[in-house]
């Protein structure tokens, strides 16, 4: 946020934010979450202003609406185990892909509005073929509670916004997610998975087995957020890769957020959270970015809504001074 005088106008000599190509897409998926509600997420994030407030930093925006399903869906063969509307959440993924992919050789920066977390399939595939395209290495950095490498197989719930890190870094069980469509991976030793408080068994035990770098709170509580952070972009800045921030609201605290159907206690303040976001953007690394689970029928009055926005704010220059 600008320095202002007392009488409210703008310092003149305050630095402006750097102006970047932002394209928004609302994904209205809910089929991945185990409670209704998030599929408004769209909706309430633009009724918050995150189109308005980013223009206003001076940023080229452009909001394309939300995504639509085509019918009749593809119906791939689904895997063994539990996963939960394998072929929305195949549709959406494909789509989506295809989207974000696009969005990144025409020099935009995806800002997907959700939606549960399942959508990520996609958001992050269509990004990682874009990098892979480019020759550059892709980075994640996954904001949330949970650290969402679950598989068919291993799921107690088959809900699959719990499975999406397991498929972007090649687990079994997704192989026909996107058909004869081009996806794309990550490598597990590059995502970075920030905030985490809840494990599941299995999770844990391939998290050790794939070399996942997992920034528990307990880890942050130790060696503090501003460190944890700049060792990842350091990260990422020595390899010369591309960054992908995708963001669930129960990374916050829930008495900050309450606007989402899985809260964890113990979640990043206010001042963490926007702490991440502005040292993300004095890095100069320029991420795309997902704003998932938002659920605006558990939220009160908006608040969850508005520190998203206020975070993406953060996320693209907003400065204090």
């Amino acid at each position: 946020m600008s320095l202002t005088d007392k009488d409210g106008g703008g310092d003149p000599a305050v630095k402006q934010p750097r102006r970047q190509a932002i394209t928004i897409l609302g994904v209205p998926v809910e089929a991945g979450a185990g409670v209704a509600g998030c599929a408004m997420g769209p909706a309430m994030l633009r009724t918050a202003g995150i189109a308005r407030m980013l223009k206003e930093l001076g940023q080229d925006v452009v909001d394309r609406g939300d995504l639509a399903l085509p019918h009749p869906l593809v119906h791939p063969r689904g895997p063994e185990g539990k996963a939960r509307h394998f072929a929305e959440i195949s549709g959406w993924a494909r789509l989506l892909a295809r989207e974000t992919h696009a969005m990144s050789r025409e020099g935009r920066l995806p800002v997907v509005l959700g939606g549960d977390h399942s959508l990520a399939m996609g958001s992050v595939a269509g990004v990682a073929r874009y990098a892979a395209e480019a020759g550059r290495k892709l980075f994640v950095l996954w904001l949330d509670a949970h650290s969402d490498y679950n598989t068919p197989k291993t799921s107690p719930s088959g809900n699959m916004h719990g499975m999406p890190v397991a498929m972007l870094s090649g687990e079994p069980g997704f192989d026909d997610l996107f058909g004869d469509e081009p996806g794309g991976l990550v490598d597990p030793s590059r995502v970075h998975l920030f905030g985490i408080r809840s494990i599941d068994g299995d999770e844990r035990r391939l998290l050790q087995a794939r070399g996942v770098d997992v920034v528990d709170m307990r880890r942050l509580d130790e060696d503090g957020f501003a460190l944890s952070i700049r060792r990842i972009i350091d990260r990422v800045r020595v390899d010369g890769g591309l960054l992908h921030v995708s963001l669930d609201v129960d990374f916050l605290d829930p008495t900050i957020a309450p606007g989402v159907g899985t809260a964890v206690p113990g979640g990043a303040t206010y001042r963490e959270a926007h702490l991440v976001m502005e040292l993300l953007y004095e890095s100069g690394l320029s991420p795309s970015l997902d704003l998932v689970e938002l659920n605006p029928f558990l939220d009160e009055r908006g608040k969850s809504a508005l520190l998203l926005v206020d975070l993406t704010a953060s996320l693209f220059g907003r400065q204090v001074y």
